[in-house]
């Protein structure tokens, strides 16, 4: 079996790895991929764009994949996944007009009132003196997110109302600009990814990810700076909840609607004082939460994907996930998020690779001149597995420790409050 990935960060090098372990996959390309992804035996690395529907159908018609797999938002948005599918390809991707439920968080809120989904109130704002209203209404700490795709650096949570509302002008100044503005869910959050084959779902075991730049959440939101699985404070059946509350009825009302939802669907929650809230969908595996879900998954995911994919995923029985935790640890580099300064030579990779329950995903890296380099904001994900948290968490710090990247910058307190047991839903 031959897997095309498409995509080129530490996404799609958890996906590449996590496929090539099933036993029914012999091949995996990445398109575009990066050093990792073609370090990794079995895989190579095609250098096309990814959100161009002819490439990747021609790169397709060379290859014969048995499987594609979308991995980032924009080529959904661009109608990647219709293009192959028009093509008799299978797809791991849900069509452009399914990826709404990503591209228009406003979309996203209209089928959630239509499923019966809970989650916070909202008003769709396209004009400075709706926002300033919205702002009012709901009060502080204020919640303005843009309408489009931001890659996970589109909100701003603040009790600054004059930095909220400038987020919300700068947002509305752009062609076409709308925002949402929100209430704001107290609680903790929580990453869900849900597979869906359009008309069945299942649920991977739920991770929490940690999107400020700095230790004890301090600083600006990133497109996230580390994450862990399982979450022994959340509810036990909590995966069981998202699918009976929130998946399986926002799949059923896109199939409602003629345009049916195959694919990865992200549930990010919050788990408030008043139960269980949707803070917003995206339409594919996340990063770095999504790397320690797949960490921990054993049903195969060759097997899983093409399930989704042919629309038999009810054929395939309950996902079997391993009862060991996960951690992932985020390298950024100097910069990061406001102004990233790239080009940084990386060392150290083979040593933290070499420790026990530990490897290395490329999240932004290129050679130059055999030598290997940062090439974006978020450079490399540590992910370690371990009997606890507490052992998978110290994995990943040894690990990352080894690793060199002059000015990077980590948390340090991934996943320690979760090991403390010092985290609870909201009361």
């Amino acid at each position: 079996m031959v897997v095309l990935v498409l995509g080129s960060g530490a996404r799609e090098h958890a996906l590449v790895r996590t496929l090539l372990d099933d036993d029914g996959v012999d091949t995996v390309v990445a398109a575009p991929g990066n050093p990792g992804i073609a370090a990794e035996p079995g895989a190579s690395c095609r250098a096309i764009d990814p959100t161009d529907p002819a490439a990747v159908v021609a790169l397709a018609d060379e290859l014969r994949p048995s499987l594609v797999v979308v991995g980032p938002e924009a080529p959904l948005v661009a109608g990647v996944a219709d293009a192959l599918r028009a093509a008799s390809y299978d797809v791991l991707g849900p069509s452009a007009e399914a990826a709404r439920l990503e591209g228009s968080k406003a979309f996203a809120k209209e089928v959630m009132a239509a499923a019966g989904v809970p989650t916070a109130l909202a008003h769709v704002c396209t004009t400075d003196a709706e926002v300033t209203d919205a702002l009012d209404a709901f009060g502080a700490p204020y919640v303005v997110k843009e309408d489009g795709l931001a890659a996970g650096k589109g909100v701003v949570v603040t009790d600054d109302r004059d930095a909220a509302l400038e987020h919300a002008r700068a947002c509305l100044a752009r062609p076409g600009g709308r925002v949402v503005v929100e209430e704001y869910l107290d609680g903790p959050e929580v990453s869900v990814f849900c597979v869906s084959d359009g008309t069945s779902v299942v649920a991977l075991p739920p991770a929490q990810d940690f999107k400020r730049v700095g230790d004890g959440d301090a600083g600006p939101n990133t497109g996230g700076m580390g994450a862990y699985s399982p979450l022994d404070w959340a509810p036990a059946d909590l995966a069981e909840q998202v699918l009976a509350r929130v998946a399986q009825p926002t799949v059923d009302e896109m199939r409602r609607r003629g345009t049916p939802f195959v694919g990865v669907l992200y549930v990010g929650l919050a788990l408030t004082s008043r139960g269980m809230r949707v803070v917003e969908f995206n339409v594919r595996f996340g990063d770095p939460d999504g790397q320690v879900s797949l960490a921990r998954l054993r049903t195969p995911l060759g097997r899983l994907l093409t399930a989704a994919a042919t629309g038999t995923l009810d054929e395939l029985g309950p996902l079997r996930v391993s009862p060991d935790a996960a951690v992932t640890v985020v390298l950024a580099a100097p910069g990061y998020p406001a102004a990233p300064t790239t080009g940084g030579p990386l060392t150290g990779l083979d040593e933290a690779a070499a420790v026990d329950g530990a490897w290395v995903l490329h999240a932004g890296t290129r050679l130059d001149r055999d030598a290997l380099v940062s090439a974006g904001g978020r450079v490399l994900g540590v992910v370690a597995t371990g009997g606890t948290l507490a052992a998978a968490r110290t994995t990943a710090y040894d690990a990352l420790s080894r690793i060199h990247l002059d000015g990077g910058h980590h948390r340090t307190d991934i996943a320690l409050a979760a090991e403390r047991g010092e985290i609870a839903p909201a009361s």
